[in-house]
């Protein structure tokens, strides 16, 4: 084959087969240069057809730590939990907003510039001895970075999305009936007589071996699954795109010598990046390890015995990772979980004698309808007895007998007369107000999900890992 190119290579019509595929690789490679580095995705989350830019996500968390104190701040940096959390309001409010203005823009509905221009004269902050002041407003643009057009576009985003949530905002008109039944069902009384058995008023001996066998087959300790896994990590900056391609292209190597079958350790210390094992790792338990993430994690017990990931890129790098063994869950030898059993064997065998005792008592109630020795109470549906007996009376009828139980006793319970509120005009305008916040809301996430079925949200998990995650 090589011959015969050889040999045809002075032939017209092989000088312009050879063009048309030398103009091809070069017209790869360029646009390669031109486009790969240059414009990559920075799409964090897809919205319908609309795109919300990690642009736009740091700047709307900017502002949102704008509004908070310095401990809110410094915590919103340092707290792993606080910081996912603030995450994931900026995230649910830039889709929640991008929901809206798709939603605008298919109704039709159009913001003039007149308006955006009385809405910017109408601010306090661009106004001097009430008039509007473009020396203020300059001066707002140059002290924020932004430019009038940006302004405009925050301003017509902001009344579409008004324009388009307007109708949810409208609280439901609550019907007299339903306040007057959510004021007595929330401030109704009860009066009842109750007994308490406690587990703990019954002695019993120290525990055979049979005993405790027989215990440890009816609650077995299971130990969980547990992996020992290994990474390689190329630490990368990768804001900055001369460094991301450099070291890029060091995880490509790295990645090509261990599918060629050289172990992770020796191709990390060929191309000088690092190597980590970590054992016993369990689902869900967090790690010091810096590198593992709570999503890296996920992947990892999702991955099998002896398999490596992809290349994966993270905000501080590329890493790869392996499974090096899986040590499945089992449930652990009675030898060595035998004295952790004795304290759980007698609160069983506390509870089998107290319930016995337990269910004699109301036994006894039902037939006499007796209750000497009760404990008299008037309660709520918060207040005035344990939260088990609260449960039951007001999961009952007047005069029912029941039975309950907690962590520590048995509660005999009867239910006596209930009593209805008093008539308070103040508490009843109150909880109308909270039935009409809770309608908005209702009919918010309602209106929300059905958006989301319209205009598809779909994050790109990429990006995410590699700018946003921590």
């Amino acid at each position: 084959m090589l011959e015969y190119l050889r040999n045809a290579a002075d032939k017209p019509l092989a000088k312009v087969l050879m063009f048309i595929l030398i103009f091809s690789f070069v017209g790869w490679g360029a646009a390669e240069w031109i486009f790969g580095s240059a414009s990559r995705d920075t799409t964090l989350v897809k919205v319908g057809g609309e795109g919300i830019s990690v642009q736009q996500f740091n700047n709307e968390r900017s502002r949102v730590l704008s509004t908070m104190s310095k401990d809110e701040q410094r915590a919103a940096y340092t707290d792993p939990q606080k910081s996912a959390a603030l995450t994931e309001s900026v995230m649910s409010r830039l889709t929640i907003n991008q929901l809206a203005l798709n939603r605008a823009e298919d109704l039709g509905y159009v913001v003039s510039d007149k308006r955006i221009a009385d809405e910017i004269k109408s601010y306090p902050q661009f106004q001097e001895n009430g008039q509007f002041s473009a020396w203020r407003f300059d001066m707002f643009l140059q002290s924020t970075g932004m430019n009038e057009q940006d302004i405009a576009n925050s301003l017509r985003g902001d009344i579409l999305r008004g324009m388009a949530l307007m109708a949810t905002n409208v609280p439901l008109n609550i019907p007299q009936f339903a306040v007057d039944a959510a004021y007595n069902a929330r401030y109704a009384k009860r009066d009842i007589n109750y007994e308490t058995v406690k587990f703990t008023d019954y002695k019993v001996g120290e525990p055979t071996d049979e005993q405790l066998q027989t215990y440890y087959a009816q609650n077995p300790k299971v130990v969980p699954e547990t992996r020992t896994v290994s990474y390689v990590f190329v630490a990368a900056d990768m804001n900055k795109p001369d460094i991301y391609d450099e070291k890029f292209k060091v995880a490509q190597q790295v990645e090509d010598m261990i599918i060629s079958g050289d172990s992770m350790k020796t191709a990390a210390e060929k191309h000088k990046a690092s190597f980590v094992q970590v054992a016993n790792i369990e689902r869900g338990k967090k790690l010091s390890d810096k590198v593992l993430s709570d999503d890296l994690v996920a992947k990892l017990f999702s991955m099998e015995s002896g398999s490596e990931s992809e290349l994966i890129e993270l905000k501080e790098g590329f890493v790869i990772l392996r499974v090096d063994s899986v040590n499945a869950e089992h449930n652990a030898e009675f030898e060595d979980v035998k004295k952790s059993l004795i304290a759980g064997w007698k609160t069983a065998e506390q509870r089998k004698q107290a319930y016995i005792k337990a269910n004699e008592k109301l036994v006894d109630l039902k037939k006499t309808g007796d209750v000497k020795g009760m404990k008299n109470a008037q309660v709520t549906r918060t207040e005035g007895a344990p939260l088990v007996v609260l449960n039951s009376v007001f999961a009952g009828h007047e005069g029912d007998s029941v039975m309950t139980e907690d962590e520590t006793a048995f509660y005999i319970v009867r239910v006596g007369k209930n009593t209805m509120p008093k008539e308070d005009k103040a508490k009843k305008e109150s909880l109308r107000k909270e039935l009409e916040k809770m309608s908005v809301r209702f009919v918010t996430d309602d209106y929300t999900q059905f958006l989301k079925q319209e205009y598809p949200v779909k994050v790109n998990e990429k990006t995410f890992n590699r700018f946003i995650a921590k």
